[in-house]
């Protein structure tokens, strides 16, 4: 989410700590192929853009938080301010933060993901569909 000030708590990329390391780890949305904040919407607010990303139409939102409870990877957020989720849009494409990281440690590549949770889902669903209890 781009505001033009400095403002930490609204970033999209957030910084993880290793617990009993000192090393830390940023993540931000990966643009899942799953898309489970899209799946999660009940208004259709998250659409994906000619970039890819999957985007929240500020229009559509209700702010109910359900794809913020989705996202497996829980990097999209909910603005208190403004009563709406947001997540990295990727910038129309041009990611603002791989051009500003002045160490290049931001790097903004287009990549094959592999579906790690989609396996798992399925299996999952088909269990709970079955009504059976692991």
């Amino acid at each position: 989410m781009q505001t033009g000030t400095f403002q930490p708590a609204k970033s999209v990329i957030r910084v993880s700590p290793f617990e009993g390391f000192t090393s830390y780890a940023p993540y931000t949305c990966p643009q899942c192929a799953e898309g489970w904040c899209m799946t999660a919407c009940p208004v259709g607010a998250i659409a994906i853009s000619p970039a890819g990303a999957k985007v929240v139409l500020d229009d559509q939102c209700v702010g109910c938080k359900l794809c913020t409870i989705a996202c497996p990877y829980g990097t999209i957020f909910y603005n208190s301010d403004s009563h709406k989720a947001f997540k990295c849009n990727l910038c129309g494409g041009a990611p603002a933060c791989a051009e500003a990281c002045p160490t290049a440690a931001i790097v903004y590549e287009e990549s094959e993901t592999a579906d790690w949770l989609g396996k798992f889902a399925a299996e999952r669903s088909a269990v709970l569909l079955a009504g059976e209890r692991r």
